[in-house]
């Protein structure tokens, strides 16, 4: 069977550090190693329901595989190893008056065929702490590279991560560049967000993030961004689960950010919102609130996702200046019908509050439907198919949007 060229790049890189460092062979490094392989299959459409404009939809469909590799630590008081990660996209239909779906890069004559990269990660490890240089894909309320595409979005950088104090993660590191989910290249990182002038790329975005578990159904956290000459960022979350008795809880979950500027932009943002959700046998019940406060929208990295509870799938996260936001949420988990592996959610959010023209309130509305299964057993077994629908409509920004992703993905384990 032919290899990729990624398959055979991460085999060649493997091999020249066992040769390099042959005393790794007989360590954890590669008992503790794990590899996998995802084929990823994604349709999208996406039409703004304007016949005359000069593209009135984005209509896309590609395969992507992402192949992933995480080793072992070597023996000793300080542990070494190595992740890596290639990511191929293939162009199966587009043309240019259709692209920019996120799924591949944007060209003058149309999409690429196919797009690539690799990343490769160095780590060290003492006792509970883990140091990383190299690709990184944090997770953080600060930086949450998004993959929600065909690819995941990746940044360069060093992060370190501990966790030697019981119940508390600490996180801390510098990112220096950005890939975002449809490109091979990497660039310097930018912010995006409602209302946001005077910005500027950076190759310096440092982080700090501490979250404490006080019991195994209540923590709280504090978290620190600033990209240089474009913004600081402070947030605190708290998230608690009340066990209601047998298959019931209550869980409550609240953030607030305080963005301000830095260097010559005009960031002003305060963000507060709340996500309350019921659970009974299957079934969950969610309502979230969301407000904005100041002269601008709640700035993130460009291509993350964003930490506020309204953030879903079509909408900018209803996070325009002073906008007032909620959100009506309803899911369900087959898996109590004895249907294991089928899930739905739906849910619903209305914004207003905000500024549309001078003489015109902003409003806003969107509706999303998810339905996913995964095969639990057979041939089949861990293929899962997701059908995802949103819509969305506003008072006079000229962007209703009717949309639909269909995904198909398959992991397979390799070591």
């Amino acid at each position: 069977m032919k290899k990729s060229p990624i398959t055979l790049g991460l085999t060649s890189a493997t091999l020249g550090l066992t040769l390099a460092f042959p005393t790794f062979a007989e360590a954890d490094f590669f008992e503790d190693s794990k590899a996998d392989l995802e084929f990823r299959n994604f349709y999208f459409n996406s039409d703004y329901r304007q016949p005359n404009a000069s593209q009135s939809k984005r209509d896309e469909w590609a395969q992507g595989l992402i192949l992933n590799y995480q080793s072992g630590y070597t023996e000793g008081l300080v542990g070494f190893g190595i992740d890596a990660i290639g990511l191929q996209g293939l162009k199966l239909d587009s043309s240019p008056d259709r692209q920019n779906t996120g799924l591949l890069p944007v060209g003058e004559d149309g999409a690429p065929d196919s797009y690539s990269r690799m990343g490769a990660t160095a780590k060290a490890r003492i006792s509970k702490s883990v140091l990383k240089f190299g690709t990184l894909i944090p997770k953080l309320p600060t930086v949450l590279p998004n993959d929600g595409r065909l690819l995941p979005q990746t940044f360069r950088g060093t992060q370190l991560t501990s966790q030697d104090i019981a119940g508390l993660t600490f996180d801390a590191g510098r990112l220096t560049s950005n890939t975002l989910r449809n490109d091979s290249g990497h660039a310097d990182i930018e912010v995006d967000g409602k209302g946001i002038k005077g910005a500027v790329p950076s190759d310096k975005f440092d982080f700090a993030s501490a979250s404490y578990a006080w019991t195994k159904t209540f923590v709280t956290g504090y978290h620190y961004a600033n990209l240089e000459n474009n913004y600081k960022q402070h947030i605190f979350n708290l998230v608690h689960t009340l066990p209601l008795g047998d298959a019931q809880s209550f869980k409550t979950d609240l953030r607030y950010a305080d963005s301000s500027k830095e260097g010559n932009s005009n960031i002003d943002n305060q963000a507060f919102g709340a996500k309350f959700t019921y659970s009974i046998q299957g079934h969950s019940f969610g309502a979230a609130y969301q407000r904005m406060k100041g002269t601008t929208g709640f700035p993130h990295l460009d291509g993350t996702d964003s930490y506020l509870v309204n953030y879903v799938m079509i909408s900018p996260d209803f996070a325009n200046p002073e906008e007032k936001s909620w959100q009506a949420r309803y899911d369900y988990d087959f898996a109590a019908l004895g249907i294991p592996g089928l899930t739905f959610m739906t849910r619903y959010l209305k914004g207003d509050n905000f500024v549309r023209t001078r003489t015109l309130e902003g409003t806003e509305w969107e509706r999303n439907t998810d339905i996913g299964y995964v095969f639990q057993s057979g041939a089949l077994k861990n293929l899962e198919v997701k059908w995802r629908n949103g819509t969305y409509r506003s008072n006079g920004s000229g962007s209703d949007i009717d949309q639909n992703r269909f995904i198909v993905s398959y992991t397979l384990p390799l070591l």
